[in-house]
């Protein structure tokens, strides 16, 4: 039986808005309307020519065959509106990946097993990779937490996970494909960072590639109580900058901002409490930061701006947190911050980029942990602006975002749920 969840588009104003202080707010209308441009994509023609190689009788030619096909693209039918379809019923699902230009999804659970959902919309009966001999998940911020593929894993059949181990230290591990190309080989790990975490908690995890091919890695400060935030020297409470493709175990970008000295060679950003999931999209990261006692936050930074002290603990979102009055200079501030009243722990999520819903392309969606909304913003000149509640979107306690090949959204649940988001369209 396939479950969704349906949000439909009525001309009755916007279902978001924003407060004085910055923060965005539940609309007091029932029903949303997105902040879209829905003008219909003109019509497109490409030819393009397909050479097709065939074995002749005798094995020393081939023949070519040349055809050249005119493809009309035509825009497709009214958007009038967008719903949540349930992919699949999981343990609890913690990242989401897909290698580059690979048509399967792969869901890394918390307790250490990765499973990939098929071609044909089913989730395999093996997991790629189970992991459950080296991963603990006592804690809710335990586990397998992150998990990605290299840019060239299509020929190289490399991906790495981050995860939480039995004596709750941070691990971050590369893994490779076997022969089988649905079964890793469990056997090829290599450790290429260990941290000694001082609790259990504020483990944080994402990982994501850039386009500049070095791997982000994004660390929680260690629940230390603030003390690792101001600390570039240290790798907690960071998003980490580094090169896999060279060096043993890896290598340091040579522009990474700390190289000189002032910081850890490996930290690109510091100031962080707990990234829970940051996004990579169009040269910004997206990074969602929980609070600790009052508020929620997402910073947007360009790729070429290393070294950022996003400002935790002197600061909480916007406001002094450290003292009651602080110096604030050198730090950067948040481009959306939500308070407690609102939520409690932010998921941060991805920038939708599909092929699906093409009117919502460049809105940044997210969620709460505690309250299972969904909302959205694009970011626009250095602003959040357009902001948006799905007000009938709610999957749940949601854990975390991620994007197919083809750029689609797709949402993790606390209770094991994953979700897809797709278009509600008029009939042609």
């Amino acid at each position: 039986m396939r479950t969704i969840l349906i949000i439909v588009f009525v001309a009755l104003g916007a279902g978001a808005c924003s407060d004085t202080d910055g923060t965005v707010g539940e609309s007091s209308s029932t029903t949303t309307t997105a902040v879209l441009t829905t003008t219909a994509a003109p019509t497109t023609t490409t030819t393009t020519t397909t050479t097709v190689l065939a074995e002749a009788t005798s094995s020393t030619s081939l023949t070519t065959t040349t055809s050249t096909t005119t493809t009309t693209t035509e825009p497709p039918p009214e958007l009038l509106g967008v719903e949540l379809v349930q992919v699949a019923d999981m343990g609890h699902p913690l990242a989401i990946a897909s290698p580059p230009g690979d048509p399967r999804l792969f869901v890394a659970d918390r307790t250490g097993v990765i499973e990939i959902i098929g071609i044909d919309g089913v989730v395999v009966e093996s997991p790629f990779i189970d992991l459950t001999d080296r991963v603990r998940a006592n804690g809710i911020e335990q586990g397998l937490l992150g998990l990605v593929f290299h840019p060239s894993y299509a020929d190289n059949g490399r991906f790495f996970v981050y995860y939480t181990d039995e004596n709750d230290d941070s691990t971050l591990v590369e893994f490779a494909v076997s022969d089988d190309p649905m079964v890793a080989d469990a056997s090829s790990a290599k450790e290429l960072l260990f941290l000694d975490q001082p609790t259990e908690r504020h483990n944080a995890g994402m990982l994501e590639f850039g386009p500049d091919g070095y791997l982000y890695v994004a660390i929680g400060d260690g629940g230390d109580g603030g003390h690792n935030g101001q600390k570039p020297d240290t790798l907690f409470g960071t998003i980490l900058r580094l090169d896999v493709d060279s060096g043993d175990p890896y290598a340091i970008p040579e522009d990474n901002p700390f190289v000189a000295g002032g910081g850890a060679a490996e930290v690109w950003a510091y100031g962080l409490r707990n990234p829970w999931r940051f996004s990579i999209d169009d040269g910004l990261i997206y990074i969602a930061d929980v609070g600790q006692q009052d508020w929620e936050e997402v910073s947007v930074l360009p790729l070429d701006a290393g070294g950022a002290n996003l400002g935790w603990a002197i600061r909480e979102g916007s406001r002094c947190f450290s003292s009651p009055a602080c110096e604030q200079t050198e730090t950067v501030f948040p481009v959306l911050e939500y308070p407690h009243s609102e939520g409690c722990s932010i998921t941060g999520g991805s920038v939708y980029r599909g092929e699906a819903i093409p009117e919502l392309h460049g809105l940044y969606f997210y969620s709460d942990w505690c309250q299972g909304w969904i909302k959205s913003f694009r970011y626009e000149n250095g602003k959040a602006v357009d902001p948006e509640v799905w007000s009938d979107l709610k999957p749940g306690q949601v854990n975390t975002f991620g994007t197919d090949a083809a750029g689609e959204l797709y949402i993790g649940t606390w209770s094991g749920e994953l979700w897809k988001l797709s278009p509600i369209r008029a009939e042609k």
